[in-house]
């Protein structure tokens, strides 16, 4: 498999950022609040916060810190300081009427089930699936196409509370053998674990520390090679964090006795992932550093040489797969909307590299060898396409998806006679198709039940232009038939950054905001790959403030058009989302009613100090070096507070064992903006227990995130009093 946006574990968009839920029931929501609303509702203070200034001075520019001290979770005084809050915080929120309709209505959405990517290992199939009030997803197999689905993994047995997630998992070649890594918490840090398909035994092979883990089975399913990070005391303090390596684990041996392969003396914040060829010989190494740029290495393991860099050094991504002695190399050197390259294994290196998919209008966002073919998965304006190919890149024709939507994931081996890939839409459940290959002919292969009917609604896709002139899209998913009024509930997001993009997928929760007359946006701001590199680093580093304007003039665009007004106008976003959450709310408080902040970045000056946030230095830069102090000082939201201005009504939202984005923001922001918000609406501070980015929360926890969130909403924008 070859993914050219590579998701490099650092951020976590897309559960962060795609809303969730309101009701069909808003009716009866309606006529079960009481007449207050955020105007006439009685609000108390919030706590006060002691000030205990810091002075930083940057390349000559001091900037005082007033609540450094939040920034040490562990001391009593912040503790101490987290409870006043959340007591605050629950002092508001539980006032809220109709509170027990929406934590019911929920519940049902909620348990609508889910699917997740298959993977194909011999005669078995593999994918999740969630259902009812099941907390993590449980890990199924089928023997046979046509099989019956058993469980083969279910990590709800793991906890009464349902916090011990599964992380990842990854099938060998004949499906003998899949190893999978779980963590605790929402910590994310794996523990690796191997079990036998046939027998449902665990295999005594257990290895600590394999965050996000990248794995590649030797065809004979005598061993893996898998990255691993070191444990506390190996490396200086702080640095186990970093320091990903690539070693060699043979099945029954000692990890600790595990060989190194690469990444020894290598920058500690290097990111690699492997890829095996299907006769075992030939390794690939994808070395990320950043979201735009990466190395290449191969290393002939027949031959044990050293690993052989293959790149030109070029700011550029590549991923390869070595396969039936050639290498598919896909990537966007000249060509920001990726291309593929071939090249015999022997000969790896860049000047025999031969052209076989061209670029086209479309972003190559993904290239697998799935039966022999080559199935290519595009973006184009946001939305999916996929498309196969012969070996040498002959075009084979497009496979017809359902509806404008989003392709998630694909599955197949090299040698499958099916690829699988999982669709879905705004409004179409998430759904596995399976192509058989021989054929050409697509079918679905399994589906979930929603009871929702997607007629009733509509999505569209707008452009509108941004400050700068440049034209950006925009989906509107809305009841069908809607009548505009002029102050619809608007309910906008987006991301913009680390090359990700935001498609229509399927949310389970977002049909009851759209029954309430409301309607949900999500811009495609820059940053992110909707359409190439080029769209990526127009929103990164220098550009950052392209990605806020692009967010202002959507927002903007959406009052001038009629679909709304600015009391009636919310916004959400999470981690990278976050900090466009906190330039908002800093740069064009007037814009917004309401403001859903998750885990979010807001401190730019000293981000880079907490958890692994070193790793995204190549997209933001670092105060420590002076013309980049001077980009992220000009937009920082935690250094651009202003004392008597009229915020809007915000609720920060972070969890005490986020090990990405560190709680510390949304405190000190927290404080900041209560000490020097000048207008009457309220700045809310929930922090969860037992949770960390958002990866592998339990449904319970989700639930509970969800009544705060659509309380909050609903009584902000006066939805109790039936705004639409």
């Amino acid at each position: 498999m070859l993914v050219a946006a590579m998701k490099r574990f650092g951020m976590l968009p897309r559960a962060l950022i795609v809303v969730l839920p309101m009701l069909p029931m808003a009716s009866a929501m309606a006529q079960n609040r009481t007449s207050e609303t955020s105007i006439t509702m009685n609000i108390p203070k919030p706590p006060a916060t002691k000030q205990q200034p810091v002075t930083d001075t940057y390349f000559g520019h001091k900037v005082m810190d007033p609540y450094r001290w939040l920034e040490d979770g562990t001391s009593p005084a912040t503790q101490q300081w987290v409870a006043e809050q959340l007591a605050y915080t629950r002092s508001v929120l539980d006032r809220l009427p109709g509170r027990p309709q929406l934590h019911q209505r929920l519940e049902q959405l909620l348990q609508i089930g889910n699917l997740g990517a298959t993977q194909v290992g011999g005669d078995y199939y593999f994918h999740t699936r969630r259902e009812g009030t099941q907390n993590q997803p449980v890990l199924y197999v089928r023997q046979g196409v046509d099989g019956r689905d058993q469980v083969l993994l279910d990590v709800n047995l793991l906890s009464k509370d349902g916090t011990v997630a599964l992380d990842w998992w990854n099938a060998s070649h004949d499906g003998r053998y899949v190893a999978y890594g779980t963590s605790e918490s929402g910590s994310e840090m794996s523990t690796l674990h191997v079990i036998e398909t046939a027998t449902r035994k665990l295999l005594p092979d257990t290895i600590a520390r394999t965050r996000a883990c990248s794995l590649a089975w030797k065809p004979d399913d005598s061993g893996f090679y898998y990255t691993r990070y070191p444990k506390a005391g190996d490396v200086a303090a702080g640095q186990e964090m970093y320091n990903r390596h690539v070693f060699y684990h043979a099945l029954g041996g000692d990890p600790a006795r595990d060989p190194l392969i690469f990444g020894e003396g290598r920058d500690p914040q290097d990111w690699p992932n492997v890829s095996l060829s299907n006769d075992g010989r030939w390794l690939s190494i994808m070395v990320e550093q950043g979201w735009s740029k990466n190395e290449l290495f191969l290393m002939d393991l027949q031959a044990g040489s050293a690993p052989l860099r293959i790149t030109t050094g070029k700011e550029s991504l590549y991923i390869a797969q070595p396969y039936n002695g050639d290498l598919y190399i896909l990537t966007n050197e000249d060509g920001p909307r990726y291309h593929v390259f071939k090249t015999p294994l022997t000969t790896p290196t860049r000047e025999h590299w031969r052209e076989i998919i061209p670029q086209s209008d479309a972003v190559l966002t993904s290239l697998y060898v799935i039966g022999g073919q080559l199935f290519a998965r595009y973006e184009f304006n946001a939305h999916s396409q996929l498309k196969r190919f012969t070996a040498e890149g002959k075009p084979l024709g497009e496979i017809e998806l359902p509806t404008l939507g989003t392709i998630s994931a694909i599955g197949g081996e090299y040698d499958s006679s099916s690829a699988f890939y999982l669709f879905s839409s705004f409004t179409t459940p998430t759904t596995i198709y399976r192509f058989d290959i021989p054929h050409g002919k697509s079918t679905v292969w399994d589906s979930v039940k929603s009871g929702i009917n997607a007629s009733q609604y509509e999505t569209k896709q707008i452009w509108y232009t941004s400050k700068d002139g440049t034209r950006i899209p925009m989906f509107l998913v809305m009841r069908r038939g809607l009548k505009l009024a002029g102050h619809n509930p608007v309910l906008l997001t987006g991301y913009g950054g680390f090359n990700v993009s935001l498609t229509p997928e399927f949310n389970k929760a977002l049909f009851p905001w759209l029954d309430y007359d409301g309607i949900f946006a999500v811009a495609n701001l820059r940053g992110g790959s909707e359409f190439g590199e080029d769209w990526h680093r127009a929103g990164m580093l220098d550009k950052k403030q392209n990605v806020f304007d692009d967010f202002i003039a959507a927002a903007e665009y959406l009052q001038k058009e009629g679909y709304t007004d600015k009391e009636h106008l919310a916004i959400r976003g999470g981690s990278n989302g976050g900090l466009l959450m906190g330039v908002a709310i800093t740069q064009r408080p007037d814009l917004f009613r309401a403001v859903i902040c998750q885990v979010p970045l807001l401190d730019m000056l000293r981000y880079q100090n907490f958890q692994i946030a070193k790793l995204w230095i190549p997209e933001y830069g670092s105060s420590e070096d002076e013309k980049q102090f001077q980009w992220l000082y000009a937009y920082s939201p935690y250094q651009h507070v202003k004392e008597g201005t009229a915020y809007p009504a915000v609720l920060f939202m972070t969890a005490d064992t986020d090990t990405r984005v560190d709680p510390m923001h949304a405190k000190k922001m927290t404080a900041e903006l209560q000490a020097n918000n000048g207008g009457p609406n309220p700045i809310l501070l929930r922090i969860e227990t037992k949770a960390g980015h958002g990866a592998g929360k339990p449904i319970s926890k989700v639930v509970e995130d969800w009544t705060d969130i659509y309380s909050f909403l609903f009584w902000q924008l006066g939805m109790d009093k039936g705004s639409h």
